[in-house]
């Protein structure tokens, strides 16, 4: 009537393991032991190759500067005064026009816009004696919205000198502008139209004077820059201090020259 004992587990090497005699909440112990140190060999082997993985991957550098540098201002007025902005407050609030080289702190103030046109003036200089070749010019537009509103505000308070840079001019109401070079003047004498490419160098800089045109659109616009030089080429993009450009047209809006002797902004012809 008695129950024979169970069979006692054998290793292969013929010995009894070692909680072999112990009671079954020991042996339940042992195995939930043994499962929490295989996770934790497991958890510490990924860890352990987690830091040689990341050695591993590429670090990602930053494309290296053009070997020429570049400065841009879009307040330059047609020999010294022919601009407009648009300005979206009454008049009797817009101070006098400035001088062309106050004109940037002027139009901020204001939040005035260029109407109808903008110049912009990109000075190029190589950064040592090797020529850098430029090869093209393109111009995109980021941005399309209708014409902005305002009052248009003239600038025709005495005029200056006569433009010399290498000129091209942009239609941003097309649906793709193109950059055409168009002649200049060099005190009165003309400047026939030279295309690309062109070359600068630190003893021969390059200056290139971009008027882009709107009727239909307040756009915002960059110029994009392509070059080749010492092995390398690239693109530059030429902006203002990292936003784009901006025309607007001015279709139909009131229009205003200041009178100097009466002090105050009246409607113009």
């Amino acid at each position: 009537g008695s129950v024979p004992p169970a069979p006692t587990p054998v290793h292969r090497d013929g010995n009894p393991p070692a909680h072999a005699g112990a009671p079954p909440s020991a042996r339940r112990w042992v195995r939930a032991l043994s499962v929490c140190g295989a996770v934790a060999v497991l958890a510490l082997a990924l860890t352990g190759s987690l830091p040689e993985r990341s050695e591993g991957r590429a670090a990602v550098s930053a494309p290296p500067a053009p070997p020429f540098t570049w400065t841009s201002d879009d307040h330059v007025w047609k020999y010294g005064c022919g601009h407009s902005y648009l300005v979206a407050r009454p008049p009797t609030t817009v101070p006098p026009p400035p001088a062309e080289a106050d004109a940037e702190g002027w139009a901020a103030a204001l939040g005035a816009v260029h109407a109808g046109e903008t110049e912009v003036r990109i000075t190029l200089q190589g950064r040592d004696e090797r020529a850098v070749v430029l090869e093209a010019l393109r111009i995109r537009v980021v941005e399309r919205r209708a014409p902005a509103d305002g009052r248009v505000h003239r600038m025709s308070s005495g005029c200056g000198g006569a433009l010399t840079p290498r000129t091209f001019d942009v239609d941003l109401d097309r649906e793709r502008p193109v950059a055409r070079s168009v002649p200049g003047n060099d005190t009165g004498e003309p400047i026939p139209a030279v295309s690309f490419p062109y070359r600068v160098s630190a003893s021969d800089p390059e200056v290139l004077l971009i008027t882009a045109r709107a009727a239909r659109c307040d756009c915002d616009w960059v110029a994009e820059l392509r070059w080749s030089g010492g092995g390398r080429s690239g693109t530059v993009r030429i902006d203002d201090g990292g936003r784009p450009f901006r025309t607007s047209g001015a279709p139909g809006r009131p229009v205003h020259d200041y009178d100097h002797g009466a002090g105050r902004w009246v409607v113009g012809p």
